[in-house]
């Protein structure tokens, strides 16, 4: 794990009062432009805004054909002088959707 002073550039803090939709659409448009898209949450509130607001951001990508992916991390930071425990998001482009079903889920070992 990393410990940071403050989130990289094009990291999106979410709280647990941010609106969901105006995340979304932050989302959205870094995935059209081609960024990558770091998404940051401390706390259940705001892990909780942040799930949504990946929800929501598939469905203003995928009537343009544009499917995302989600990988969740850990990340250590500091935030008033205080060690805490962050969740990260990494919303990416999925690169193959055809290859993601191509093998029924009764086959998959896991």
């Amino acid at each position: 794990m990393t410990t940071e002073q403050m989130p990289d550039i094009g990291c999106l803090k979410v709280s647990s009062k941010s609106s969901p939709a105006s995340v979304a659409g932050a989302i959205a448009g870094l995935i059209k432009d081609g960024a990558p898209v770091e998404i940051q949450a401390v706390g259940a509130g705001a892990v909780n805004q942040a799930v949504k607001a990946i929800a929501i951001s598939r469905g203003f990508l995928s009537p343009i054909g544009i499917e995302v992916m989600c990988i969740p991390s850990f990340a250590d930071i500091v935030i008033d002088g205080e060690y805490r425990t962050a969740i990260r998001f990494a919303v990416e482009p999925r690169q193959d959707r055809a290859a993601a079903f191509s093998e029924p889920i009764s086959d998959l070992t896991l």
